[in-house]
């Protein structure tokens, strides 16, 4: 069911149901993050591995004390200038987070959306949610109220309709090591500005197979058509059984989704998944996709697009 009614998707909720929510980022499949069968009920719903820990969504900084341990000087900085918006952050965890929600690590991935729907039904909640992208694991993350129902639909309680996300692309997640700021996941607020708050940052936004943050693995955000990684359209089979996935560049091609013609990295982050979910729906033999250039949102673009053509 999809509506608009924040006190239909509280209600949901507060009885340990799962409710689609909307963010600037990407829809989150949500649920109370202090009650583990509600979490137990996301890894389900999902088919997400325990291994791969969840974000945990409040609606303001303020609260976050309810649930970690200690707020690093820097962390509250970018709290200062960055949220709501789409930065994860990484502290220690405080008891009351269930160990399920965290994949038995110490930290617990924590933000605040920037989305008046899901900021409203966060503040009339008396529990934080945990609320990873709500997409079977591994696909294409939804950018629509629609593209949750067509994947999801019938599994969860409510769907919360916030209309199209705004930046497209998930959250960069930073941690804090001493009075370094480490990047674990590229993503909507481009590492650019992080680093003029708080100066030079490291980044570990590597594949694992045992991840210390929430999206870090290898292959993700996949659609079911094999993707392939070129540079040029010499690169592109001449078939109308493939489709193309550009930055700004027309390949002339049948199937063809450009992000950008003006090249905008804001526009093309925006674009992505839902450009993906086009090219899958059509049944092509491949996807031939190319980078964009790696800065700014392009960081976080193509990291995106690198693990969809993930074997």
């Amino acid at each position: 069911m999809i509506g608009t009614d924040i006190q239909q998707a509280k209600a949901f909720l507060e009885a340990g149901e799962l409710v689609a929510i909307p963010t600037e980022t990407v829809y989150g499949l949500a649920g109370n993050a202090l009650d583990p069968a509600a979490v137990l009920s996301i890894f389900r719903v999902k088919n997400r591995p325990a291994f791969d820990p969840l974000i945990v969504h409040t609606n303001a900084f303020e609260r976050l004390r309810e649930f970690v341990r200690e707020i690093p000087e820097k962390a509250l900085v970018l709290a200062e200038h960055l949220t709501p918006g789409p930065i994860t952050f990484l502290l220690p965890k405080a008891e009351s987070v269930p160990d399920l929600v965290t994949s038995g690590l110490d930290t617990v991935a924590v933000r605040i959306p920037r989305h008046e729907l899901s900021l409203s039904l966060l503040s009339q909640l008396a529990f934080p949610l945990a609320a990873p992208s709500a997409n079977p694991f591994g696909y294409i993350s939804p950018t629509t109220a629609q593209h949750v129902e067509q994947q999801l639909g019938e599994q969860i309680a409510y769907i919360l309709d916030g209309g199209a996300c705004e930046v497209g692309v998930e959250s960069t997640i930073v941690g804090f090591e001493g009075d370094q700021v480490i990047v674990y996941r590229k993503g909507g607020t481009p590492i650019e500005r992080i680093e003029q708050l708080v100066g030079p940052v490291e980044v570990r936004a590597h594949s694992s197979s045992n991840p210390q943050a929430p999206g870090m693995l290898k292959s993700h955000y996949a659609p079911r058509t094999p993707l392939t990684l070129i540079s040029g359209s010499a690169s592109v089979p001449n078939s109308d059984r493939v489709g193309v996935l550009s930055f700004q560049n027309d390949y002339g091609r049948l199937h063809q989704e450009i992000l950008s013609v003006t090249g905008d990295f804001a526009e093309a982050a925006h674009n992505l998944f839902a450009a993906m979910r086009r090219l899958d729906a059509l049944g092509l033999d491949r996807i031939y996709a190319e980078l964009v250039p790696e800065r700014d949102l392009g960081t976080a673009i193509n990291d995106r697009i690198r693990r969809a053509a993930a074997e």
